[in-house]
């Protein structure tokens, strides 16, 4: 079974196909089920499940700027939600020789002053995969900005090349579980051009 954070997005909904597609189990529950900024209910879903061979984290959201609400929020939904999910899953993942995979930004090490808070927070959960590399099997996949059908709604004159589409990060993912990946850990995969 691969647990999927963020699978009711589009990238979520991406790397759920991608993954069901190649003969995986998947639970990807919807945050209206699980809250992954409740420790307890992340902690519910783990034990929940019989067995667990990837935890995938796809939980985003983004904010510019440095004001200090936005950035308590990034702090909570980019770090908090990794942290928890890690922590619930770690035990699991140990016992079955798993795999986790975080989907970060290129910001993360390039940051700009306009996404600095967002930049921080992702920073902080590559920190934090990178150190549970020490654990489990953990690596990182940047993008740029992912091209979603809401991206393109919302911004119809972006210059979309640069960005990195979600069935993209899919195989990305899908190559990190897969048994030509094993010797990878505490890698950061770039895929922002």
């Amino acid at each position: 079974m691969i647990a999927v954070t963020g699978g009711g997005g589009a990238l979520g909904r991406a790397v759920v196909a991608r993954l069901e597609a190649d003969g995986h189990g998947v639970s990807a529950p919807r945050s209206a089920e699980v809250d992954l900024l409740d420790a307890a209910q992340t902690q519910r879903w783990a034990d929940s499940l019989e067995r667990v061979d990837a935890l995938v984290h796809l939980v985003g959201g983004w904010r510019g700027g440095v004001d200090p609400d936005d950035t308590a929020w990034l702090q909570a939904q980019l770090l908090t939600t990794v942290q928890n999910a890690s922590r619930a899953f770690l035990e699991p993942l140990k016992t079955s020789g798993g795999r986790f995979v975080m989907v970060s930004s290129k910001q993360a090490v390039a940051p700009t002053w306009a996404n600095a808070a967002y930049a921080a927070a992702k920073a902080a959960a590559e920190a934090w995969t990178f150190a549970l590399s020490d654990e489990i099997t953990a690596n990182v996949i940047a993008v740029n900005a992912i091209v979603t059908p809401e991206m393109r709604e919302a911004k119809p004159d972006a210059k979309f090349a640069s960005f990195t589409d979600v069935a993209q990060i899919a195989d990305a993912i899908a190559f990190l579980l897969s048994p030509a990946a094993e010797k990878m850990n505490g890698q950061r995969l770039a895929l922002h051009g």
